[in-house]
C-alpha cells in the first residue's frame, strides 16, 4: 500500500496481514481523488472516515494537508495501526474503535469530507441507514461531501441527498451532499452520475 499524491507521495505503508479489511486500490484511490480535487482545496478540511480498516483513505487526506481527521472503526487491529502510522508521519489522525452505526448515533460534529467504506456484503437497509444517519444529525457541513464506497450490486441513487457516482471497475463511489446545495447543483450531477472509468 503506498500514499499517492501529497507531501508523503509514494512513501509505502505495511499494514499487518491479519487486519480484516478490503483495502481501496490504488486506481480507485487515484480516480477518488481526482473527482475531489475538483471541489475542494484540500488544505485543513475536516475528514471523517467510517469502517476506516488500514486508514489508507485517511493518509490520502492528511498527505494532502487535511486536518483534524478522525477515524472509526470496530476492530481493534486497524485502530491501533491507524495510531501508530500516523505517529510515525506526523498526521493530524485520531483512531478511535467503536461500532460505526453507534458513534453516528452519538456524535455530534461537522465535517468537509466524510469517506464511508462499509463491507460490501452490508445489507442495503444498512447502507442507506448510515447515510440518512449523517445527514439527519447534520454532521456535514453545508459545503461538504459524503462519499460511500460500495459495490455494484447497492444501489443507493434513489437517496434524497444523492449528486452524482463514479464507477471503477467493481467499485463505486457514490457522492453525496446537502439538498439545499444539490438542488443548485442538478446539471452537473445529471452529467456525472453514469460515468465509467471500466
Amino acid at each position: 500500500m503506498r500514499i499517492i499524491s501529497g507531501k508523503y507521495k509514494g512513501r509505502r505503508i505495511s499494514p499487518p496481514k491479519n487486519l480484516p479489511v478490503r483495502p481501496t486500490t490504488d486506481m480507485s484511490k487515484e480516480a477518488l481523488f481526482n473527482v475531489l480535487n475538483n471541489h475542494f482545496n484540500f488544505s485543513e478540511l475536516k475528514v471523517l472516515e467510517l469502517f476506516a480498516g488500514t486508514g489508507s483513505i485517511s493518509y490520502e487526506f492528511a498527505s494532502r494537508g487535511c486536518s483534524p481527521i478522525l477515524c472509526v472503526d470496530g476492530d481493534m487491529g486497524c485502530v491501533n495501526f491507524i495510531k501508530k502510522t500516523a505517529a510515525e508521519f506526523d498526521f493530524d489522525i485520531t483512531a478511535i474503535k467503536n461500532d460505526v452505526f453507534k458513534f453516528l448515533e452519538k456524535h455530534h460534529g461537522n465535517y468537509d469530507i466524510i469517506f464511508a467504506d462499509p463491507p460490501y456484503n452490508l445489507a442495503q437497509k444498512e447502507f442507506e441507514k448510515i447515510i440518512e444517519m449523517i445527514f439527519d444529525n447534520e454532521l456535514l457541513d453545508e459545503e461538504g461531501m459524503l462519499v460511500v464506497e460500495h459495490s455494484k450490486y447497492t444501489k443507493l441513487k434513489h437517496m434524497t441527498n444523492f449528486s452524482f457516482q463514479k464507477n471503477y471497475g467493481g467499485s463505486v463511489f457514490t457522492f453525496f451532499v446537502p439538498k439545499l446545495r444539490d438542488e443548485g447543483n442538478d446539471e452537473e450531477a445529471g452529467n456525472l452520475e453514469e460515468e465509467d472509468e471500466g
